[in-house]
């Protein structure tokens, strides 16, 4: 499970803020944010060294972003089945995504920037969009799901602690980022730690705090350690 959380005030000078888990396979390779990518090269972002994707794409030039989370339902034949980690790049750089996403496992991507957030939903048989509501929106592998344990929890913890001001900080954010002690295999957790057999491991791999204004683009990284405590974000712009 991945976990985008949003925030859009449009009154606000930095009208966009998001907080982003990646959760994958924990042998799968990755490397941290950069320019990876020559086609397009106002992109930064990290990589899966898998399929040479993204789950999360930033364009700092333009203050937009996209986000990707897998989803539910019918999956992509095998023969021809494409990574959803293409689709952040174009949608981050302004361009279309493909019209025919036969070709994709269902996903849930969200393009976000000053003048709000858009969720383009895919669950193997029909395409939706949606807007995303001013406020407070966490999305997770059953899309806005409010119900959800993980959503609902942090969806709370973010009301609770308000907007924080990114050009001198990310208060309490920083703690909800880190798990905020929250045991890793509890179903409420932002932050996973799963073991299958003998050494199978799945969790999340990083996070992501996010701000884009008209006079600030703040991109913040961090790989989760294997051992809860504090995450070190390293600023990306």
């Amino acid at each position: 499970m991945c976990t985008v959380a949003v925030s859009f005030d449009p009154s606000s000078e930095i009208p966009l803020l998001a907080l982003a888990v990646r959760d994958e396979l924990l042998v799968r390779p990755w490397e941290a944010p950069a320019a990876h990518w020559p086609r397009h090269p106002g992109l930064l972002g990290g990589i899966d060294l898998v399929a040479g994707g993204t789950w999360l794409a930033v364009d700092p030039a333009a203050r937009r972003a996209a986000f990707v989370l897998n989803g539910r339902g019918r999956l992509a034949p095998e023969h021809g089945r494409r990574s959803r980690g293409d689709l952040p790049l174009p949608a981050a750089a302004g361009l279309p995504i493909p019209d025919d996403l036969a070709a994709f496992d269902p996903f849930y991507l969200i393009t976000a920037g000053l003048s709000g957030a858009v969720m383009v939903s895919w669950d193997g048989a029909t395409r939706a969009e949606t807007a995303l509501a001013e406020g407070l929106t966490v999305v997770v592998n059953s899309g806005v799901d409010p119900a959800e344990p993980r959503a609902a929890r942090l969806l709370d913890a973010l009301r609770a602690a308000g907007r924080p001001d990114p050009a001198h900080g990310w208060g309490t954010w920083l703690e909800l980022a880190a798990g905020e002690g929250v045991d890793r295999q509890d179903p409420r957790a932002l932050i996973l730690r799963h073991t299958f057999g003998d050494d199978l491991r799945y969790g999340s791999s990083s996070v992501t705090l996010l701000a884009l204004g008209p006079d600030l683009v703040r991109y913040d990284f961090a790989a989760v350690p294997d051992e809860p405590g504090p995450v070190t974000l390293t600023r990306i712009v």
